[in-house]
């Protein structure tokens, strides 16, 4: 749920909500096992860290006058399919390790 919900939360909050998913599947079972709150706090740490991108993405399309218009969809697309990749290995038993990650939540 973690990972695949922040992929999710990207498609539905326009690259801003990729961060609830994981959130809730760390408050819900985080506390009642180990490799779920790993889970979730790899796929939290990486969709808060592309969520602030993001905001800085249409800041910068903003700042610009839409010439940039198309960085915003550039960086809506990384949480998006690494995101999709980070479920998979999860499917496989494996924890993912997010590349281009901020470490907020330890």
């Amino acid at each position: 749920m973690a990972h695949f919900g922040g992929a999710a939360g990207v498609i539905v909050g326009g690259g801003l909500l990729g961060w609830v998913a994981p959130l809730i599947a760390m408050m819900t079972r985080g506390q009642q096992s180990p490799t779920v709150r790993a889970h979730a706090v790899a796929a939290l740490n990486f969709q808060i860290t592309w969520t602030i991108a993001s905001v800085l993405a249409w800041v910068i399309t903003v700042i610009t006058c839409g010439i940039l218009f198309f960085v915003p969809m550039l960086v809506w697309l990384v949480p998006l399919i690494f995101g999709i990749i980070g479920g998979v290995k999860a499917n496989e038993g494996v924890l993912y390790r997010y590349p281009m990650t901020y470490n907020f939540i330890k």
